[in-house]
């Protein structure tokens, strides 16, 4: 091998394992997947949120809530498809489905022990507590897997979900209408 190729492959080593290195404190620091759906916006922690996903062909079912959009098959599993707008807000259903652009699938993490994705309209980033300047406390009227509202610099209100409270949430694993 020549030297100028052992010195490049050596280069792109080294960035790589740079890369990573910075990859790893981030993704320490990120607490949470920031995601907008029915206009809302909503933080799913990372360490119940699994794959992202492009929006695939969904087969819808009959028979069920008007917040589960049916079923699709990610890597080969067959997965149920919740409309996280639609859940949590009658009204943000209609908004949530009519909104395919930006739209993705989040499945939830294997641990929770459920095969399920989240439909939303848009992804926004990593967020971790640093990025927010005020904290209120989950209100009594909230759904169960409503925890605290983070308030960030500009002013937004983001409401952070409990994907574990959501999976064990009664009316989340009731489809049928």
């Amino acid at each position: 091998m020549a030297t100028s190729t052992r010195q490049s492959l050596k280069d792109l080593q080294e960035r790589l394992a740079t890369r990573l290195a910075d990859a790893k404190k981030a993704g320490a620091e990120a607490a949470w997947l920031a995601v907008e759906a029915g206009g809302a916006r909503y933080l799913l922690p990372l360490v119940h949120a699994g794959e992202i996903f492009p929006l695939p062909a969904i087969q819808p079912v009959p028979h069920t809530h008007p917040w589960f959009v049916g079923v699709t098959a990610l890597r080969g599993g067959l997965v149920g498809v919740v409309s996280l707008a639609g859940l949590l807000s009658p009204e943000g259903a209609l908004a949530s489905v009519a909104t395919r652009q930006e739209a993705k699938l989040v499945a939830l993490n294997a641990a929770l022990g459920v095969n399920a994705a989240l439909w939303i309209d848009r992804m926004v980033g990593l967020r971790n507590a640093s990025m927010f300047v005020g904290v209120t406390p989950r209100q009594e009227n909230d759904p169960p897997m409503c925890s605290q509202r983070l308030t960030d610099a500009r002013g937004d209100v983001w409401q952070e979900l409990n994907l574990q409270a959501l999976v064990e949430w009664p009316e989340f694993l009731s489809v049928v209408a």
